[in-house]
Protein backbone atom coordinates (compact mmCIF):
# COMPACT_ATOMS: atom_id res chain seq x y z
CA UNK A 1 0.00 0.00 0.00
CA UNK A 2 0.99 3.66 -0.58
CA UNK A 3 0.49 6.35 1.60
CA UNK A 4 -2.17 7.95 -1.32
CA UNK A 5 -4.23 4.52 -0.98
CA UNK A 6 -3.95 4.68 2.79
CA UNK A 7 -5.06 8.15 3.07
CA UNK A 8 -7.82 8.08 0.72
CA UNK A 9 -9.13 4.73 2.54
CA UNK A 10 -8.96 6.20 5.98
CA UNK A 11 -10.91 8.99 4.63
CA UNK A 12 -13.68 7.07 2.70
CA UNK A 13 -13.99 4.69 6.08
CA UNK A 14 -14.96 8.39 8.40
CA UNK A 15 -17.68 9.33 6.32
CA UNK A 16 -18.93 5.07 6.13
CA UNK A 17 -18.23 5.13 10.16
CA UNK A 18 -20.76 8.24 10.79
CA UNK A 19 -23.30 7.49 8.16
CA UNK A 20 -23.93 4.07 10.15
CA UNK A 21 -24.22 6.44 13.72
CA UNK A 22 -26.74 9.18 11.34
CA UNK A 23 -28.56 5.74 9.90
CA UNK A 24 -29.33 3.44 13.22
CA UNK A 25 -28.81 4.99 15.84
CA UNK A 26 -31.17 8.56 16.61
CA UNK A 27 -33.80 8.06 18.98
CA UNK A 28 -36.83 9.07 17.16
CA UNK A 29 -38.74 8.43 20.05
CA UNK A 30 -37.34 9.63 22.90
CA UNK A 31 -34.97 12.08 21.41
CA UNK A 32 -31.16 12.13 21.59
CA UNK A 33 -29.74 8.65 20.79
CA UNK A 34 -30.53 4.81 21.27
CA UNK A 35 -28.82 3.34 24.48
CA UNK A 36 -27.82 -0.32 21.95
CA UNK A 37 -27.48 -1.91 19.17
CA UNK A 38 -25.94 -5.60 19.36
CA UNK A 39 -24.04 -6.93 16.94
CA UNK A 40 -26.40 -8.26 14.39
CA UNK A 41 -28.06 -4.41 14.33
CA UNK A 42 -30.77 -5.41 16.12
CA UNK A 43 -31.83 -2.16 18.07
CA UNK A 44 -33.10 -2.38 22.13
CA UNK A 45 -35.35 0.95 22.10
CA UNK A 46 -35.52 0.16 26.58
CA UNK A 47 -31.89 -0.01 26.99
CA UNK A 48 -30.37 3.26 29.06
CA UNK A 49 -28.18 5.43 27.74
CA UNK A 50 -25.01 5.71 29.28
CA UNK A 51 -23.06 9.46 28.90
CA UNK A 52 -19.77 8.41 28.09
CA UNK A 53 -21.74 7.42 24.89
CA UNK A 54 -23.58 10.34 24.58
CA UNK A 55 -20.54 12.78 24.71
CA UNK A 56 -18.23 10.58 22.32
CA UNK A 57 -21.04 10.40 19.91
CA UNK A 58 -21.01 14.62 20.45
CA UNK A 59 -16.94 14.73 20.41
CA UNK A 60 -16.97 12.44 17.03
CA UNK A 61 -19.62 14.62 15.09
CA UNK A 62 -18.22 18.07 16.29
CA UNK A 63 -14.91 16.69 15.24
CA UNK A 64 -15.63 15.35 11.79
CA UNK A 65 -17.91 19.14 11.42
CA UNK A 66 -14.53 20.65 12.35
CA UNK A 67 -12.34 18.55 9.76
CA UNK A 68 -14.93 19.21 6.90
CA UNK A 69 -17.77 22.06 7.53
CA UNK A 70 -20.25 19.49 7.34
CA UNK A 71 -23.74 21.19 8.42
CA UNK A 72 -25.47 17.44 8.61
CA UNK A 73 -22.74 16.31 11.32
CA UNK A 74 -22.95 19.54 12.96
CA UNK A 75 -26.80 19.19 12.89
CA UNK A 76 -25.92 15.61 15.10
CA UNK A 77 -23.75 17.50 17.19
CA UNK A 78 -26.30 19.84 18.27
CA UNK A 79 -29.04 16.99 18.62
CA UNK A 80 -25.85 15.11 21.26
CA UNK A 81 -25.28 18.52 22.71
CA UNK A 82 -28.51 19.36 23.81
CA UNK A 83 -29.94 15.81 25.01
CA UNK A 84 -26.74 15.95 27.43
CA UNK A 85 -27.54 19.57 29.03
CA UNK A 86 -31.21 18.41 28.84
CA UNK A 87 -31.20 14.81 30.75
CA UNK A 88 -27.51 14.40 31.80
CA UNK A 89 -26.36 17.71 33.45
CA UNK A 90 -27.05 17.63 37.65
CA UNK A 91 -29.28 20.96 38.08
CA UNK A 92 -28.51 20.45 42.05
CA UNK A 93 -25.17 19.59 42.57
CA UNK A 94 -23.55 20.09 38.89
CA UNK A 95 -21.65 17.30 37.03
CA UNK A 96 -23.25 14.56 34.71
CA UNK A 97 -25.17 11.69 35.54
CA UNK A 98 -23.36 8.24 34.59
CA UNK A 99 -26.46 6.78 33.14
CA UNK A 100 -30.43 8.07 32.23
CA UNK A 101 -32.84 5.57 31.44
CA UNK A 102 -34.42 5.30 27.69
CA UNK A 103 -36.37 8.23 27.97
CA UNK A 104 -33.71 10.50 29.94
CA UNK A 105 -34.55 10.16 33.41
CA UNK A 106 -31.76 9.43 35.79
CA UNK A 107 -31.05 5.92 36.27
CA UNK A 108 -27.26 5.74 38.19
CA UNK A 109 -26.71 9.29 39.38
CA UNK A 110 -23.23 8.72 40.58
CA UNK A 111 -20.02 10.90 39.35
CA UNK A 112 -17.36 9.25 37.38
CA UNK A 113 -14.95 11.48 36.90
CA UNK A 114 -14.04 9.49 33.71
CA UNK A 115 -17.32 10.48 32.22
CA UNK A 116 -17.14 14.41 33.66
CA UNK A 117 -13.81 14.83 31.19
CA UNK A 118 -15.52 13.12 28.35
CA UNK A 119 -18.07 15.62 28.46
CA UNK A 120 -15.26 18.70 28.86
CA UNK A 121 -13.96 16.92 26.46
CA UNK A 122 -16.80 17.17 23.73
CA UNK A 123 -18.09 20.61 24.69
CA UNK A 124 -14.51 21.85 24.14
CA UNK A 125 -14.84 20.55 20.92
CA UNK A 126 -18.51 20.70 19.93
CA UNK A 127 -17.74 25.15 20.96
CA UNK A 128 -15.00 25.02 18.02
CA UNK A 129 -17.96 23.51 15.71
CA UNK A 130 -20.58 26.21 16.56
CA UNK A 131 -19.53 28.70 18.66
CA UNK A 132 -22.32 27.67 21.39
CA UNK A 133 -21.15 29.38 24.36
CA UNK A 134 -23.50 27.12 26.80
CA UNK A 135 -20.82 24.18 25.54
CA UNK A 136 -17.73 26.41 26.63
CA UNK A 137 -20.03 27.25 30.10
CA UNK A 138 -20.32 24.27 30.72
CA UNK A 139 -17.00 23.04 29.97
CA UNK A 140 -15.29 25.49 32.15
CA UNK A 141 -18.17 24.68 35.14
CA UNK A 142 -17.28 20.76 35.14
CA UNK A 143 -13.67 21.68 35.19
CA UNK A 144 -14.17 23.88 38.47
CA UNK A 145 -15.92 21.06 39.90
CA UNK A 146 -13.48 18.48 39.21
CA UNK A 147 -10.62 20.60 40.63
CA UNK A 148 -12.97 21.07 43.82
CA UNK A 149 -14.03 17.52 44.43
CA UNK A 150 -11.70 15.12 42.25
CA UNK A 151 -8.26 16.85 42.63
CA UNK A 152 -5.67 15.45 45.34
CA UNK A 153 -4.27 18.66 46.51
CA UNK A 154 -2.15 16.94 48.54
CA UNK A 155 -0.63 14.12 46.78
CA UNK A 156 -1.63 15.28 43.65
CA UNK A 157 -3.92 13.38 40.33
CA UNK A 158 -7.44 12.96 40.80
CA UNK A 159 -9.81 10.46 42.62
CA UNK A 160 -12.01 8.47 40.76
CA UNK A 161 -15.48 8.54 41.78
CA UNK A 162 -18.14 10.10 43.62
CA UNK A 163 -21.72 10.07 44.84
CA UNK A 164 -24.01 12.48 43.48
CA UNK A 165 -23.45 15.26 45.83
CA UNK A 166 -19.89 14.27 45.68
CA UNK A 167 -18.82 12.45 48.13
CA UNK A 168 -16.41 9.90 47.63
CA UNK A 169 -17.78 6.14 46.71
CA UNK A 170 -16.42 3.09 47.73
CA UNK A 171 -16.74 1.59 44.26
CA UNK A 172 -14.75 3.63 42.45
CA UNK A 173 -14.65 0.85 39.12
CA UNK A 174 -14.92 2.17 35.77
CA UNK A 175 -15.94 -1.14 34.87
CA UNK A 176 -16.21 -4.46 36.33
CA UNK A 177 -12.94 -6.02 34.95
CA UNK A 178 -10.90 -2.98 36.51
CA UNK A 179 -9.50 -2.64 40.07
CA UNK A 180 -11.16 -1.21 42.65
CA UNK A 181 -8.65 1.46 42.95
CA UNK A 182 -9.27 5.41 44.18
CA UNK A 183 -6.63 6.64 41.02
CA UNK A 184 -6.23 4.88 37.30
CA UNK A 185 -4.07 5.73 34.68
CA UNK A 186 -7.11 5.93 32.32
CA UNK A 187 -9.24 8.39 34.08
CA UNK A 188 -5.93 10.87 34.03
CA UNK A 189 -5.36 10.10 30.47
CA UNK A 190 -9.09 11.56 29.63
CA UNK A 191 -8.82 14.06 32.19
CA UNK A 192 -5.83 15.51 30.63
CA UNK A 193 -7.23 15.16 27.11
CA UNK A 194 -10.13 17.38 28.20
CA UNK A 195 -8.17 19.84 30.00
CA UNK A 196 -5.83 19.99 26.89
CA UNK A 197 -8.92 20.77 24.42
CA UNK A 198 -10.56 22.92 27.13
CA UNK A 199 -7.51 24.93 26.92
CA UNK A 200 -7.56 25.89 23.10
CA UNK A 201 -11.25 27.30 23.97
CA UNK A 202 -10.22 28.91 26.90
CA UNK A 203 -6.80 29.55 27.68
CA UNK A 204 -7.37 30.01 31.20
CA UNK A 205 -3.43 30.10 33.20
CA UNK A 206 -4.68 27.88 35.97
CA UNK A 207 -5.89 24.93 33.61
CA UNK A 208 -2.62 25.37 31.95
CA UNK A 209 -1.08 24.64 35.29
CA UNK A 210 -2.94 21.87 36.47
CA UNK A 211 -1.95 20.57 32.59
CA UNK A 212 1.29 20.57 33.88
CA UNK A 213 0.52 19.21 36.82
CA UNK A 214 -1.42 16.23 34.81
CA UNK A 215 1.89 15.56 32.25
CA UNK A 216 3.90 15.38 35.80
CA UNK A 217 1.91 12.67 36.80
CA UNK A 218 3.22 10.15 33.98
CA UNK A 219 6.74 10.17 33.96
CA UNK A 220 6.38 10.51 37.77
CA UNK A 221 3.51 7.66 38.65
CA UNK A 222 2.79 6.30 35.72
CA UNK A 223 5.04 5.23 32.57
CA UNK A 224 7.83 2.93 33.66
CA UNK A 225 11.35 4.09 33.10
CA UNK A 226 12.55 0.88 32.34
CA UNK A 227 10.03 -0.72 29.86
CA UNK A 228 7.87 2.57 28.20
CA UNK A 229 4.68 0.63 29.44
CA UNK A 230 1.82 2.08 31.54
CA UNK A 231 1.30 1.92 34.95
CA UNK A 232 -2.75 1.59 35.81
CA UNK A 233 -4.12 1.52 39.12
CA UNK A 234 -2.46 3.21 42.34
CA UNK A 235 -3.61 3.53 45.43
CA UNK A 236 -4.12 7.51 46.96
CA UNK A 237 -0.27 7.60 47.57
CA UNK A 238 0.44 6.02 44.23
CA UNK A 239 1.16 2.80 44.67
CA UNK A 240 1.13 0.61 41.97
CA UNK A 241 -1.83 -2.05 42.26
CA UNK A 242 -1.76 -4.83 39.81
CA UNK A 243 0.09 -5.71 37.05
CA UNK A 244 -1.98 -5.57 33.83
CA UNK A 245 -0.34 -4.25 30.59
CA UNK A 246 -2.35 -2.51 28.54
CA UNK A 247 -0.89 -2.07 24.38
CA UNK A 248 -3.69 -0.04 23.82
CA UNK A 249 -3.38 2.07 25.97
CA UNK A 250 0.43 2.59 25.49
CA UNK A 251 -0.12 3.55 22.21
CA UNK A 252 -2.94 5.56 23.13
CA UNK A 253 -1.25 7.55 25.33
CA UNK A 254 1.99 7.94 23.25
CA UNK A 255 0.39 10.49 21.20
CA UNK A 256 -2.12 12.25 23.20
CA UNK A 257 0.89 13.26 25.97
CA UNK A 258 3.14 14.83 23.50
CA UNK A 259 -0.29 16.33 21.87
CA UNK A 260 -1.31 17.96 25.46
CA UNK A 261 2.43 19.07 25.60
CA UNK A 262 2.84 20.96 22.40
CA UNK A 263 -0.72 22.73 22.94
CA UNK A 264 1.41 24.40 26.34
CA UNK A 265 3.17 25.66 23.79
CA UNK A 266 6.62 24.97 25.71
CA UNK A 267 9.20 23.25 23.77
CA UNK A 268 11.14 22.13 26.78
CA UNK A 269 7.92 20.26 27.66
CA UNK A 270 7.30 18.90 24.74
CA UNK A 271 11.37 18.04 23.90
CA UNK A 272 10.48 15.66 26.82
CA UNK A 273 7.55 13.89 25.56
CA UNK A 274 8.66 13.19 21.98
CA UNK A 275 11.18 11.09 23.35
CA UNK A 276 8.75 9.32 25.83
CA UNK A 277 6.55 9.16 22.91
CA UNK A 278 8.75 6.77 21.04
CA UNK A 279 9.49 4.57 23.97
CA UNK A 280 5.80 4.49 24.53
CA UNK A 281 5.31 3.19 20.91
CA UNK A 282 8.15 0.35 21.45
CA UNK A 283 6.12 -0.93 24.10
CA UNK A 284 2.89 -1.24 22.76
CA UNK A 285 4.29 -2.86 19.66
CA UNK A 286 5.36 -5.58 21.86
CA UNK A 287 1.68 -6.60 21.54
CA UNK A 288 1.53 -6.86 17.37
CA UNK A 289 0.80 -10.40 15.79
CA UNK A 290 2.26 -10.52 13.17
CA UNK A 291 -1.03 -10.14 11.01
CA UNK A 292 -0.77 -6.41 11.95
CA UNK A 293 -3.18 -6.84 14.82
CA UNK A 294 -2.67 -5.31 18.33
CA UNK A 295 -3.64 -7.83 21.30
CA UNK A 296 -5.63 -6.62 23.68
CA UNK A 297 -3.62 -6.37 27.34
CA UNK A 298 -1.47 -9.18 29.15
CA UNK A 299 -0.17 -9.50 32.66
CA UNK A 300 3.34 -8.73 33.26
CA UNK A 301 6.16 -9.96 31.69
CA UNK A 302 3.67 -11.11 28.60
CA UNK A 303 1.92 -13.49 30.96
CA UNK A 304 -1.86 -13.92 30.87
CA UNK A 305 -2.15 -12.90 27.25
CA UNK A 306 -5.47 -11.99 26.28
CA UNK A 307 -5.70 -13.60 23.38
CA UNK A 308 -8.57 -10.88 21.69
CA UNK A 309 -7.80 -8.11 19.50
CA UNK A 310 -10.44 -5.16 20.08
CA UNK A 311 -11.78 -2.45 17.71
CA UNK A 312 -10.10 0.36 19.88
CA UNK A 313 -6.78 -0.46 20.17
CA UNK A 314 -6.12 -0.91 16.46
CA UNK A 315 -7.60 2.68 16.33
CA UNK A 316 -5.27 3.71 18.52
CA UNK A 317 -2.28 1.66 16.92
CA UNK A 318 -2.73 3.68 13.75
CA UNK A 319 -2.36 7.17 15.05
CA UNK A 320 0.15 6.30 17.53
CA UNK A 321 2.74 4.25 14.98
CA UNK A 322 1.92 7.31 12.56
CA UNK A 323 2.94 9.78 15.30
CA UNK A 324 6.13 7.38 15.84
CA UNK A 325 6.95 7.71 11.96
CA UNK A 326 6.47 11.84 12.17
CA UNK A 327 9.02 12.42 14.88
CA UNK A 328 11.62 10.05 14.13
CA UNK A 329 11.22 9.79 10.32
CA UNK A 330 11.80 5.68 10.59
CA UNK A 331 9.67 4.14 7.84
CA UNK A 332 9.10 1.43 9.84
CA UNK A 333 6.62 3.24 12.03
CA UNK A 334 4.69 3.85 9.25
CA UNK A 335 4.91 0.51 7.20
CA UNK A 336 3.44 -0.66 11.33
CA UNK A 337 0.35 1.65 11.22
CA UNK A 338 -0.73 0.23 7.16
CA UNK A 339 -0.09 -3.16 8.29
CA UNK A 340 -2.36 -2.72 11.13
CA UNK A 341 -4.67 -0.93 8.77
CA UNK A 342 -4.61 -3.76 6.59
CA UNK A 343 -5.88 -6.05 9.02
CA UNK A 344 -8.86 -3.59 10.49
CA UNK A 345 -9.83 -3.99 6.72
CA UNK A 346 -10.04 -7.70 6.93
CA UNK A 347 -11.04 -8.41 10.57
CA UNK A 348 -12.44 -5.21 12.46
CA UNK A 349 -14.92 -3.51 9.44
CA UNK A 350 -18.07 -5.05 9.36
CA UNK A 351 -18.20 -4.93 5.50
CA UNK A 352 -22.04 -5.95 5.92
CA UNK A 353 -23.39 -3.23 7.36
CA UNK A 354 -20.82 -0.68 8.75
CA UNK A 355 -18.90 0.28 11.70
CA UNK A 356 -16.16 -1.76 13.11
CA UNK A 357 -16.84 -4.76 15.25
CA UNK A 358 -15.98 -4.87 18.91
CA UNK A 359 -13.07 -7.68 17.94
CA UNK A 360 -12.02 -10.96 16.97
CA UNK A 361 -10.65 -13.98 19.18
CA UNK A 362 -7.20 -15.10 17.96
CA UNK A 363 -9.01 -17.49 15.56
CA UNK A 364 -10.32 -15.00 13.67
CA UNK A 365 -13.79 -15.37 15.09
CA UNK A 366 -16.03 -11.79 15.95
CA UNK A 367 -16.81 -11.47 19.32
CA UNK A 368 -20.70 -11.33 18.37
CA UNK A 369 -21.88 -11.23 21.53
CA UNK A 370 -20.59 -7.72 21.88
CA UNK A 371 -22.16 -4.79 21.00
CA UNK A 372 -21.82 -2.17 18.13
CA UNK A 373 -23.39 0.94 20.14
CA UNK A 374 -23.20 0.82 23.86
CA UNK A 375 -21.80 2.05 27.21
CA UNK A 376 -18.59 1.59 25.63
CA UNK A 377 -18.99 1.04 21.98
CA UNK A 378 -19.09 4.64 20.22
CA UNK A 379 -17.68 6.15 17.42
CA UNK A 380 -14.64 7.77 19.36
CA UNK A 381 -11.59 6.16 18.76
CA UNK A 382 -12.14 4.80 15.14
CA UNK A 383 -13.23 7.95 14.07
CA UNK A 384 -10.52 9.79 15.80
CA UNK A 385 -8.08 7.57 14.04
CA UNK A 386 -9.39 8.61 10.90
CA UNK A 387 -9.83 12.19 11.82
CA UNK A 388 -6.12 12.07 12.80
CA UNK A 389 -4.51 10.35 10.11
CA UNK A 390 -6.31 12.45 7.83
CA UNK A 391 -4.62 15.78 9.35
CA UNK A 392 -1.69 14.26 9.77
CA UNK A 393 -0.93 12.69 6.32
CA UNK A 394 -2.93 16.10 4.74
CA UNK A 395 0.11 18.14 6.76
CA UNK A 396 3.05 15.83 5.62
CA UNK A 397 2.75 15.05 2.24
CA UNK A 398 0.50 12.74 -0.13
CA UNK A 399 3.27 11.58 -2.37
CA UNK A 400 2.60 10.78 -5.96
CA UNK A 401 4.27 7.58 -7.65
CA UNK A 402 6.58 5.34 -5.89
CA UNK A 403 5.74 3.24 -3.01
CA UNK A 404 4.62 6.54 -0.83
CA UNK A 405 6.94 6.21 1.91
CA UNK A 406 8.91 9.05 1.32
CA UNK A 407 9.66 10.75 5.01
CA UNK A 408 9.43 14.06 4.51
CA UNK A 409 7.38 15.40 7.39
CA UNK A 410 7.19 18.77 9.74
CA UNK A 411 10.86 18.81 11.05
CA UNK A 412 9.42 20.86 14.26
CA UNK A 413 8.24 17.17 15.40
CA UNK A 414 11.14 15.48 15.33
CA UNK A 415 12.81 14.24 18.21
Amino acid sequence: MDTQSFYNEVSGELDSILRYWMKHTPDKLHGGFVGRIDHHDFIYPDAPKGVVLNARILWSFSAAHNLRTNPEYLGFAERAFDYIAEHFIDGVFGGAYWMVDAEGSPLNTKKQVYAQAFVIYACSEYFIASGDGRARDLAVELYYLLQRHSYDSRLGGYFEAFTRDWKLLGDARLSEKDENEVKTMNTHLHILEAYSTLYKIWPDDGLAGHIRGLLKDFPDHMVDKHTGHLKLFFSEDWTVKGNTLSFGHDIEASWLLLEAAENLHDQELTNEFLSMALQMAVAASRGLDIDGGLWYESGDAGQKLVTEKHWWPQAEALVGFVNAWQISNDVAWLEKAMHTWEFIKNHIIDLRSGEWVWGVDQDYQVLSSEDKVGVWKCPYHNARACIEIINRLGNTAIFPGGNGLNTSVDKSREV
